[in-house]
This record gives C-alpha cells, sequence and structure tokens, in this order.
C-alpha cells in the first residue's frame, strides 16, 4: 500500500473499529449492564424531555441584609467611642445617620470607615449634615457578581445531589440563572429545592426580654422570630455558630425513632459550639432556619462537634434539608421567573425527525456521489458511515450533550464531509489526463489536494470553535456537532478513504481509473 506504512494502516483500521464499538450503545435500548465508560451520548432537553427553569436572584435582599448588619455594627461602634447619635435609619442602599454635634462629627466619620472599608463602603456628608455609608458603585457590581456567582455554585450542588444527568447550569445576563434538567418532567420538587435559601444559624434563646420588648427596640440585641410549630421566640440578634461552619449532614433517627438531622462541624465551628453549649447549660438554643425557628431544645451538656436537628422531621423532609445543608446555603432568595416542561414525546418525534433527516442526507449524498464517481463514490458512502460513527462515539466519550441544533451540526457534517473526496478526485482525473497511471495519480491526487482540504476546513473549524466559546445554549450545542464532524470528516474522507482505494488498487491493479 503506497506511502502507508503497516502502523499507519494499524492506526486507521483502529481508530475506526474503536469509533464503532463506543457508538455501539447509541443503538441498543437497555444499556444498563453496560459499563459507565460506555455509555450513550446524552441527550438534552429537547430531546430527552425534561424541565426548564428561569431563575433571578435577589441580589437587593442580599445588599440590604448586609446594610442591616452594618447599621448594628455602627451603633455599636458610635457608643464604645461615646459618640452621641440623634438618629440612625437605613434604606435599599444606604444609611444614615444624624449626629448634631459638629465637634464630634469628624471623629464619628474617623471610626465610619474603619468599619467596611475593605469591602467598599464609603461615608460621606450630605447637605443636611447627616453621614451616609453606602457601598461604591464598583464595589457594589463586584458584589452582585460575587452573589450570583455563589448562588449558581450552590444551584449546582443542589441539583448534583438530585442524580440529574447533564443538568445545564450557567448564567444568563447578569442576576439570570438558567437551569435545564434533561429527563427531569416534574419540576415543582426542584422549584421547593431550589426556593430555601437554607441559611441555617444557632441563637441563644433570650428568656429575660419580651416580644413587645425586642420589638420596640429596647434591647437591640435581641429579636423576634416566629417557630414552626406557630409559636414566637426572642432569640439573641447575633447566632453563636452559622451554618458556614457545617461540614457533613445526614438523615438519621434519634432515640424516640424520630426522623432527625445529623450534623458536624469543622473545628472552628465545633470551638465556638463548645463553649456556647458549656457556658449555657440549663439555657435554650434555637436552630434557625431562613430566619423561622425548627427548635429551641435546651443544652443539657457541652456539645462540640456533633450534634443533631430535631423538628418532627418525615424521613423525606429530614433527607431534604440534610441535601440542602451540604450544599450550602444560597447567598440570596432564588425567585422563579419562567418554567417549562418539555414531554418525552416531543423529544422523541424530534430524535425521529433528526435521524430521518440525516438518513435521508446520506441517501441523497450517496445516489450522487456514486452517479457522478462510481465506484469511488461508494468507497466515499463507506468513509461517510465510518464518520458518522466516530462523531458519535466523539460525542460520548466526551460527555457532551446532544441537542436539536446539534443534530442540524450532524446534517451538516454529513454535507460538508465529501467535499475533501470531491476535490481528491477531481485532481486525480487531471493527473491521470495529463498521462499519469492510475497509481501514481491516485497518490498524487491524495498528497496535492492535501492542503487545499485543510485550507477550507480550517476556517469552518474556527468558526465553530468561536461559536462554541462565545455562544450560548442551542448555538454550543451547534458548534460542538460542527467542530467534531469537521475533525472526523477530515479524517476519513483523506485517511480512510485513501486506505480503500490503496487497498482495491493493490489487489485489483487497474489500467483505468472507475470514475
Amino acid at each position: 500500500m503506497y506511502n502507508l506504512s503497516k502502523l499507519k494502516v494499524f492506526f486507521i483500521i483502529s481508530v475506526c473499529v474503536a469509533g464503532i464499538l463506543y457508538a455501539v450503545p447509541n443503538f441498543i435500548k437497555n444499556n444498563s449492564f453496560m459499563p459507565s465508560w460506555w455509555h450513550p451520548v446524552n441527550l438534552g432537553l429537547d430531546l430527552q424531555g425534561g424541565s426548564y427553569l428561569l431563575l433571578e436572584v435577589k441580589t437587593d435582599d442580599v445588599i440590604k441584609e448586609r446594610l442591616s448588619s452594618i447599621e448594628d455594627e455602627t451603633r455599636k461602634a458610635l457608643r464604645e467611642n461615646k459618640i452621641r447619635f440623634q438618629k440612625i435609619s437605613s434604606t435599599a442602599d444606604a444609611i444614615s445617620i444624624k449626629i448634631d454635634d459638629y465637634n464630634v462629627k469628624s471623629k464619628a466619620v474617623n471610626v465610619l470607615k474603619k468599619l467596611d472599608a475593605d469591602n467598599g463602603i464609603e461615608v460621606k456628608e450630605l447637605v443636611d449634615g447627616s453621614l451616609e455609608l453606602k457601598y461604591t458603585e464598583i464595589a457594589l457590581n463586584e458584589l452582585k457578581i460575587k452573589i450570583v456567582n455563589q448562588s449558581i455554585e450552590i444551584v449546582r450542588r443542589r441539583i448534583d445531589e438530585l442524580g440529574t444527568k447533564e443538568p445545564v447550569i450557567q448564567r444568563q445576563g447578569s442576576d439570570r440563572i438558567l437551569v435545564q434538567l434533561p429527563g427531569l418532567e416534574n419540576p415543582e420538587y426542584v422549584k421547593v429545592l431550589l426556593g430555601k435559601t437554607a441559611k441555617m444559624s444557632f441563637h441563644l434563646v433570650d428568656g429575660t426580654t419580651t416580644a413587645a420588648q425586642a420589638r420596640s427596640g429596647k434591647n437591640p440585641n435581641a429579636k423576634v422570630v416566629k417557630g414552626q410549630d406557630g409559636a414566637t421566640y426572642v432569640i439573641d440578634r447575633r447566632p453563636a455558630v452559622t451554618g458556614e461552619h457545617l461540614i457533613d449532614a445526614q438523615p438519621s433517627f434519634g432515640e424516640d425513632g424520630e426522623a432527625v438531622v445529623s450534623f458536624k462541624f469543622d473545628s472552628m465551628g465545633g470551638r465556638k459550639f463548645g463553649e456556647v453549649t458549656k457556658n449555657n447549660i440549663g439555657e435554650r438554643l434555637a436552630v434557625v432556619l431562613d430566619n423561622e425557628v425548627i427548635t429551641a431544645p435546651a443544652i443539657n451538656s457541652m456539645i462540640t462537634t456533633n450534634g443533631q436537628i430535631t423538628g418532627n422531621f418525615t424521613m423525606q423532609s429530614a433527607n431534604e434539608l440534610a441535601m440542602m445543608l451540604r450544599a450550602g446555603a444560597l447567598p440570596a432568595p432564588l425567585e422563579v421567573l419562567e418554567e417549562r416542561t418539555v414531554g418525552a414525546g416531543l423529544g422523541a418525534d424530534s430524535i425521529k425527525a433528526g435521524v430521518l433527516a440525516s438518513l435521508y442526507g446520506i441517501l441523497f449524498i450517496v445516489v450522487f456521489m456514486v452517479a457522478a464517481y462510481g465506484l469511488f463514490g461508494a468507497f466515499t458512502t463507506v468513509a461517510i458511515i465510518t464518520n458518522l460513527f466516530l462523531l458519535i462515539a466523539a460525542l460520548g466519550f466526551i460527555g457532551a450533550t446532544l441537542t436539536l441544533p446539534g443534530i442540524a451540526g450532524i446534517i451538516l457534517t454529513i454535507a460538508m464531509a465529501v467535499d475533501a473526496n470531491v476535490l481528491i478526485f477531481e485532481r486525480m482525473r487531471e493527473e491521470i489526463k495529463a498521462g499519469r497511471s492510475v497509481r501514481d495519480g491516485a497518490d498524487v491526487g491524495f498528497t496535492e489536494a492535501w492542503r487545499t482540504i485543510v485550507d477550507s476546513n480550517l476556517t469552518t473549524l474556527i468558526a465553530g470553535i468561536v461559536l462554541f466559546f462565545f455562544g450560548t445554549g442551542p448555538i454550543r450545542g451547534f458548534a460542538v456537532t460542527l467542530t467534531i464532524g469537521i475533525m472526523t470528516s477530515i479524517f476519513t474522507s483523506v485517511t480512510v478513504t485513501r486506505l480503500i482505494i490503496a487497498t482495491w488498487i493493490a489487489k485489483c491493479k487497474p489500467t483505468k481509473l472507475p470514475i
């Protein structure tokens, strides 16, 4: 076989056989018995059916909460420095401080600048003489980006806990998250799962302050929180320990057989929890989840790294809470803006239509190639089918998700796959007309047409890569199959077709080119 060493022949055949074998699971209905690495191509939402959710991250709520925390720190700092103030009030984006004494106002400014300077809080004196604490524009934008990125990460962790295959979770716009869950046709459970912020904290119950006193502000260190049991609790405003120190949470059963959530703190959280429980034996400790008291048991002994949360859980609700605690708390509430469900039947129709379109495309190309190039057109048909197997195998190997636009990319790849063979065959004709033998003409045809083939496909390949990195959703699905298809078609059109023609020439020793 001219210009093809045994090593090259072995490599070409090995790649083709491996591609065909790796594509086999896509043609077997029951492939559950196959190993995890040998699996079919993942189908996207539009082919498999499933749920589509568009979520909005309520960043303003987080900013308001942070400003409220800074307001508390402001009161404390002014009192510690014996600076008298007449009024402190906050809006959605700023804190206003009224200080009538002009002599201490500059001292107050210096104290306030130290509060949260690292996080972009600036202090300004307004026209009416009051002081204003506010995030700078740059700091505010950075904070919003951070909140959205953290939300995407937590959403991803929670979705991964469900075991959903190939979910699409990506940012859309400045404060929205797109979630696509192939194969999951009931989004209600996911909405409940993502709708809970799951911010957990432990607070000592204040038994000396009434709810009325806490609401009136007589005790600024206390706040009123409702419980799941309908009762009202007065708890310390500052948490003893926050859920940030949790490293594990699992559903289990308590001593009385009821479902509970067992949790474990990291070393710092365990140290804090141990100090609180040691110094407050006999007091009640409230477990607060999303600003609601789940349970408030009495502290009977010192607890360090391990503990249990009780609260009339069912096994399912205990498992849900444990799952959310493991994934982490959302930094901001999420609101469902758009919700769609794609039925599996619609996905099956899309697959059927895509397969039929691919088959018709192959059929028309085969008819044309055989009519135009005879036996060599039949050789091209073998290369096209091999290319299709390699493309499907590559999609499965890299774990790509096939979507409806991806099927369009496959059909386009099939149509483009014969371009290289047309260039090669036409070059062969020219060489034969120039007086070369069949063997030499075929050899020169493949050699000389190679540069043109690379140039013609390189621009399309670059376009596909650009679409993949800068496109989103359907555009990326199209770009994936187009990019992979171009690479596999170059391989099959040049190397596979060359191997077939070289074998045919070596065995049949033709004196005439059959095209």
